[in-house]
């Protein structure tokens, strides 16, 4: 009978079992998992955490991530600054609304503005729930602050 040493190299080799980076990922998750609750009741711990997250970005996906940081906050205050998945993210709650995802950390294109299930962008039985980000300008920086008020429940602002 096999050792379970063997078991496990075996399912290595046939590329069965996590990867360095899933591993990396899973740890930094439960990292996280440790700190959501202080996140949840201190404001403070949840940004110092999204920023931090966001420091460690290369660019442009830094100077992207920055930019949604600011918009977010701007265009729903309520929403609270925590990490989800290693991402910044915005909740109500306690229930992550909207996050950023990097392009480079995930070998994309270009990053993202998803949303989750909390978020109120219900539109008939069909709707995005993710945008791709490549650059902001002003028609996007509208974009954005029109759909994280609408994902957070609260009316769109004057003039948008």
């Amino acid at each position: 009978m096999a050792s379970n040493d063997t078991k496990r190299a075996g399912k290595a080799a046939a590329g069965e079992g996590f990867s360095a980076a899933e591993k990396a990922a899973m740890k930094e998750r439960a990292k996280e998992l440790k700190t959501a609750a202080r996140a949840d009741k201190d404001r403070a711990v949840g940004e110092a955490e999204v920023l931090a997250k966001i420091a460690e970005m290369a660019e442009p996906d830094r100077s992207l991530a920055r930019r949604i940081h600011e918009l977010v906050l701007a265009a729903a205050p309520e929403l609270w600054p925590k990490t989800w998945y290693s991402m910044p993210a915005y909740a109500r709650a306690g229930k992550v609304v909207c996050f950023f995802q990097s392009g480079a950390k995930f070998g994309t294109r270009y990053s993202s503005l998803g949303f989750s299930d909390q978020a109120a962008l219900d539109d008939g039985d069909l709707w995005p729930t993710a945008y791709a980000i490549k650059a902001l300008g002003p028609a996007e920086i509208a974009r954005i602050t029109a759909l994280v008020r609408k994902a957070s429940g609260l009316p769109p602002s004057a003039g948008g």
